[in-house]
């Protein structure tokens, strides 16, 4: 067993028994449900637009180069650059390197995973460029010097007393302020850094092959100004955001924010296809596009795993799921958690330290029935589970055990010649440290089959 399986034995453990973490987690997931259950009303038919969306996103995996082809033509038509990084090291390396054509010395950001995923604050802040997050989740993250606990809701596992009490620590705000009170103060905090800032950085939630576009949705219109109001606006998005059409947007915005947060629609949807025109008063004068691979062609070249590129990041697998509600997003040790983190994080950040997520599931379903793009979770897991056993990533026991069971499963006669206490002897004696101190030995009694004989040789 590695550090990383073992930190995260360890760390899960903590957390499973963290009632108070439990209570918030719960509370917050719980919000979502009710409204998720409401905003699913609004279709018709809802396994149709699944569907739909489904049949869409599993074309573009299997086209990507053929729509990456598109989207680059137009996007460079409409006066945009566009840079490939392969790692998130090329990724980091290319937003320097803009930041110093630019002389740039204020950076805002709106709510991004992919910068998450490659660390991209950590890095700015460490090139003395000041950088702030300007979604209010992402903000108190950022202010706790934390991470985001979950793909929607960067702050979930937090309630509004200890929020309040972060403002009280950092800025002497009032220790009972509520929500209402610490948003208005954090957006009159913001309305100076839009205006001093010297590049934007945004995320994408899709890349819109046949305008040459990134869509951007969100609720508090950070987004909007991250991107319009400083002179240089970067986008990062991995190739995995491709779209065919903007005729599929009524599709994946209504999708996307059914599932991630129960509405109908989201506040801000914008289209964004280069920098401003000369006849534009307002806009960048300047935009960058990166796209990122960072593992997702390991994920491409995995079959059938590679359906997993058609997640929206929607988060809907993270609420339904029993592990995460359980242990919560950072114990994953990863950007990206749940369900969906599971099956990507392998291949990101390598199978022999990360194999163990595969392993993280219940298997019961849920977040399969929940995808709003009908990706099959838990069989992708399973999938990642035979990859790892045989590139020879688990424990070597764990093998020996599987054949083991195996062996006796194919032979019945192993099973009833064994006498039940004999049988409870040895399953204490092997498993009972594996098992867990918390969970007690299953104990053998008389046989089904055992039982059946004597049933038929009493009629």
């Amino acid at each position: 067993m590695n550090q990383t399986h073992q930190k995260f034995l360890n760390d899960s453990e903590v957390k499973a028994f963290d009632l108070e973490h439990r209570r918030k987690l719960l509370y917050n997931i719980g919000k979502y449900d009710v409204a998720v259950a409401k905003g699913k009303t609004q279709y018709s038919d809802l396994e149709l637009a699944k569907a739909r969306a489904a049949r869409i996103k599993r074309n573009i995996v299997n086209n990507f180069e053929t729509y990456l082809s598109e989207f680059e033509g137009n996007f460079l038509a409409n006066g945009g650059k566009l840079i490939f990084a392969e790692t998130g090291a090329d990724a980091v390396q290319a937003v320097l390197k803009i930041a110093k054509k630019f002389d740039a010395r204020k950076v805002v950001k709106s709510k991004s995973m992919v910068t998450e995923e490659i660390e991209l604050n950590h890095h700015l802040i460490a090139n003395g460029i000041e950088t702030l997050e300007t979604d209010l989740g992402e903000y108190i993250v950022q202010l706790d010097d934390d991470k985001p606990y979950h793909i929607v809701t960067p702050a979930m596992h937090k309630s509004k007393e200890d929020i309040a009490e972060l403002f009280h620590r950092k800025f002497s705000t009032k220790p009972d302020a509520t929500p209402e009170e610490i948003t208005y103060f954090v957006r009159k905090l913001l309305k100076e850094k839009f205006l001093s800032a010297d590049i934007g950085i945004t995320g994408a939630n899709f890349l819109i092959a046949d305008v040459g576009g990134i869509a951007l949705t969100e609720n508090e219109g950070n987004g909007v100004l991250s991107m319009s109001a400083p002179k240089v606006h970067i986008a990062i998005a991995g190739f995995d955001k491709l779209l065919p059409s903007i005729k599929d947007l009524d599709l994946f915005w209504s999708l996307l924010s059914t599932h991630g947060t129960g509405q109908k629609i989201t506040v801000y949807n914008s289209v964004i296809t280069g920098p401003a025109k000369a006849d534009e008063p307002d806009g960048p004068s300047e935009m960058y596009l990166i796209i990122l691979d960072n593992g997702r062609t390991k994920v491409l070249e995995a079959d059938p795993q590679k359906e997993a590129l058609s997640c929206i990041r929607c988060g809907a697998c993270l609420n339904v799921c029993p592990v995460y509600k359980n242990i919560g997003g950072h114990t994953y040790g990863s950007v990206y958690s749940g369900p969906i983190g599971s099956i990507l994080t392998p291949f990101m950040n390598g199978f022999e330290e990360y194999n163990h997520l595969s392993f993280a599931c219940t298997l019961c379903g849920k977040c399969t029935w929940e995808c709003p793009v009908n990706i099959p979770l838990h069989k992708l897991l399973l999938y990642n589970r035979r990859d790892a056993v045989s590139g020879g990533f688990t424990d070597k026991s764990f093998s020996k055990v599987m054949k083991a069971y195996k062996k006796v499963m194919l032979n019945r006669w192993m099973i009833e010649t064994v006498p039940t206490s004999i049988k409870n002897v040895g399953i204490k004696m092997v498993f009972s440290k594996a098992w867990g101190k918390r969970r007690q030995v299953p104990h053998f009694q008389e046989s089904f089959h055992s039982l059946w004989k004597k049933e038929e040789k009493g009629k």
